[in-house]
């Protein structure tokens, strides 16, 4: 990485942080276009993205990435102005660009060194950005640009303007030129004022006012920046492509406005809104976009001075529209202009960017500050004193909301989890030669970040088998009757205490006896087995399971889905398959709100305290002792299989006077578990159990108790799942 000192490398940091957002914001606008058409909105974000890399890049000596960045500018500049059409062989050229991009900035920040095979691939998408933009045509832009700054000294300087008393700089048969030069626009061997001399070979400068508002203070300014920018009152026959011209080679670079004459009043609106000077008065953004002039504004202000010394104050659009010095509609748009730019000043200083770290170091703060809490609410209850437990509940309660706002931290959007999908579906149903679309919703849902992390592979593995084996080919789709296109859904929602996410197709659905037969030629299950469609479609996550006749570079091999459940269950997630043939599969996935604390609810057995997540606790029920050593009890007309967990866990003491049942609930799942005595719900702080306990049956976390003793916390997921499939009624 580049030698920086300490606040560089962190503004180096923020950099490669927000350029990968922008390059999600690049494939996001195309994967936009490729579907419902090009959209001169987002083509223009496309390139404002590009060129604020670019920009940004160059600031840190990243040579690499400009000299990339600027060859893919050249392209979209082109797809921008219309001279090229945004075609899907575009797309994908641009798409690619951004990975490499992307590429670039990993090696980066990773302090890794370009290998051969990255500088292949760089030389070959330059050579296909040449192609796609006309190689041809780029050469001759660069003559113009020497013979402007070889002709610049010998044209003679222009005088000082002169203003006429008429409104505005926009006179009848003149252009009006907007120019704010790049900051790198001396860098480049560029003269700005060789630019202005050069027009007055096609015309005459009427009138120009040189713009310093972002001239910063002396300590801070660069010499070799440019902070210079004009308004231009420009007489000419020529047309508005000519003019043009002058400017081609610091386009790029610069912002670039040219009306004419006989603009109408939307032409000096969308110029107000394109204005990129913040926080200015209505007199400046006025005077910036050439609809008034320095004499006028300065009258105007002397006319609201000697309205308010005289106490009536007028607002100075209201005089500028009654003095007939600029017309009404100009003056709300840019009344309009900068209270947007207020609020958006607003909106930025709100805002406050915290490392994962910081909020992972308060969350595991605020979990022993839920412990000590606990323990402060157990000796105030053993003391019995009233005023202490009063305090003690009310400190719960504010920890209770501490606990909230510190787990809220850490929430985002599942929409960043899906925003990478559209360009996985997009590529992998080229390679399959399918016609797949995807729909997402539940954007909005949020889970915490570190949750987020783990789950996107899961994701992406369930995604690319449901397009490899559950979406049908577009000749097989025909001929079921059905739409040529297939659909995959990626849909997330709040579920009870946790989340829901499901990834949905409309394929062929699993094929039960496939699956099954597979299963009994691996040993996974015997011919005299009865089992059910679910227990059938849980045999695809067996260690090297797979159905598939062939293997492809998608999917084949037996390898994943083994570790998709691992991987969803070391979370505290569950997952359930429901397939319907020839309509399609549903991967059902249950995760927790969050990973770091949870609602316990305590329960004894024997001596020792155990919890429960109170997420997966559906009642309480006293055990009917009468019905002995039955395996399970009617519960409103339907068997309830129980499970006693002193026996899972082989307590060797005696049964004890009073027992509870625990109903408990995973997916379709039901079990009640036989418990001793149940203490009540309590925030609990999930403690990982070492490696030495990890592997222990039904347990999967632990966590302290006020009094200092550890509680072990049940696996739900587990207990179930093992006593379901063991067929063992005790």
């Amino acid at each position: 990485m580049i030698d920086l000192d300490p606040q560089m490398a962190a503004a180096l940091q923020t950099f490669f942080e927000e350029s990968r957002e922008l390059l999600q914001d690049m494939e996001n606008a195309l994967l936009f276009m490729e579907n419902a058409g090009a959209d001169s909105e987002r083509i223009n974000a496309v390139f404002r993205a590009a060129h604020t890399i670019k920009g940004s890049a160059g600031l840190f000596g990243l040579e690499e990435v400009v000299r990339f960045t600027h060859r893919l500018e050249n392209l979209l500049d082109q797809i921008r102005s219309g001279v090229t059409d945004l075609t899907p062989v575009r797309i994908t050229l641009l798409l690619s660009c951004g990975d490499h991009i992307a590429g670039y900035l990993d090696r980066i920040a990773t302090d890794s060194s370009l290998d051969q095979v990255f500088l292949a691939e760089d030389l070959r998408l330059l050579g296909d950005l040449a192609a796609q933009s006309g190689s041809s045509q780029l050469a001759p832009a660069i003559a113009p640009a020497l013979a402007l700054t070889t002709l610049a000294p010998t044209v003679p300087p222009s005088p000082e303007p002169e203003f006429s008393n008429s409104p505005g700089l926009v006179q009848t048969g003149n252009w009006h030129i907007s120019l704010r030069f790049g900051l790198d626009t001396f860098r480049d061997g560029m003269d700005p004022l060789s630019f202005v001399r050069y027009l007055e070979q096609i015309g005459e400068i009427i009138g120009i006012i040189t713009l310093t508002d972002s001239l910063p203070a002396l300590p801070q300014m660069d010499a070799e920046s440019c902070y210079l920018g004009f308004e231009i009152c420009f007489k000419s026959s020529a047309d508005k492509a000519k003019i043009a011209d002058v400017f081609d080679f610091v386009k790029e670079s610069s912002t670039i406005h040219i009306l004419p004459a006989h603009s109408q009043i939307t032409a000096y609106l969308q110029l107000i809104q394109q204005l990129p000077e913040a926080d200015k008065h209505l007199g400046e953004i006025l005077v910036a976009v050439g609809s008034l002039t320095p004499e006028e504004l300065k009258r105007a202000l002397s006319l609201q001075d000697s309205a308010s010394q005289s106490g009536q104050h007028q607002p100075l659009g209201e005089i500028l529209v009654a003095q007939k010095m600029v017309q009404e509609p100009v003056v709300q748009g840019a009344l309009e202009k900068q209270q947007r730019q207020r609020e958006h000043q607003v909106v930025e200083r709100q805002m406050l960017r915290v490392r994962a770290a910081d909020l992972d170091q308060l969350v595991n703060l605020v979990g022993e500050l839920v412990i000590a809490s606990a323990a402060n609410s157990l000796y105030a209850a053993q003391n019995n004193a009233e005023e202490r437990i009063e305090s003690a509940a009310q400190v719960a309660r504010l920890v209770e909301d501490i606990r909230d706002g510190a787990l809220h931290l850490r929430m985002i959007d599942v929409a960043e989890v899906f925003q990478r999908f559209p360009r996985v579906v997009r590529d992998i149903a080229r390679t399959l030669g399918k016609d797949i679309r995807l729909e997402i919703s539940g954007e909005g849902t949020e889970l915490d970040k570190s949750m987020a992390e783990k789950i996107t592979d899961p994701l992406m593995h369930l995604v690319r088998n449901a397009m490899d084996h559950g979406i049908e080919s577009a000749e097989r789709r025909h001929a079921l009757g059905k739409p040529a296109q297939g659909c995959i859904s990626l849909h997330a929602c709040h579920d009870a205490s946790g989340i829901l996410i499901e990834v949905r197709d409309d394929g062929g659905g699993l094929n039960r006896e496939k699956i099954l037969g597979k299963a009994i030629e691996k040993g996974l299950a015997t011919p005299e087995q009865q089992l059910s469609d679910q227990e059938i479609y849980a045999l695809i996550f067996a260690p090297g399971f797979s159905t598939a006749d062939q293997v492809s570079d998608i999917s084949g091999r037996g390898v994943g889905m083994d570790v998709v459940r691992q991987n969803i269950e070391a979370i505290r997630g569950s997952i359930e398959i429901h397939s319907t043939p020839g309509a399609g599969s549903t991967m059902r996935i249950r995760l927790p709100l969050t990973l770091s604390i949870i609602d316990g609810f305590l329960v004894k057995l024997a001596t020792d305290t155990f919890v429960i997540p109170a997420e997966s606790v559906e009642e309480c029920l006293e055990y009917p002792e009468q019905q002995g050593t039955v395996g399970y009890m009617v519960l409103r007309d339907q068997a309830l299989p129980l499970l006693h967990l002193t026996r899972v866990f082989r307590f060797d003491a005696q049964p004890e006077k009073r027992r509870n049942v625990i109903v408990v609930r995973h997916g379709q799942d039901r079990v009640g578990m036989v418990v001793g005595a149940i203490l009540g719900n309590q925030q609990t702080v999930i403690k990982p159990l070492g490696k030495l306990f990890d592997q222990v049956p039904g347990i999967s976390a632990a966590t302290i108790l006020g009094n200092g003793d550890v509680a072990p916390i049940l696996d739900i997921p587990a207990l179930i799942h093992q006593h379901t499939s063991a067929k063992h009624i005790h």
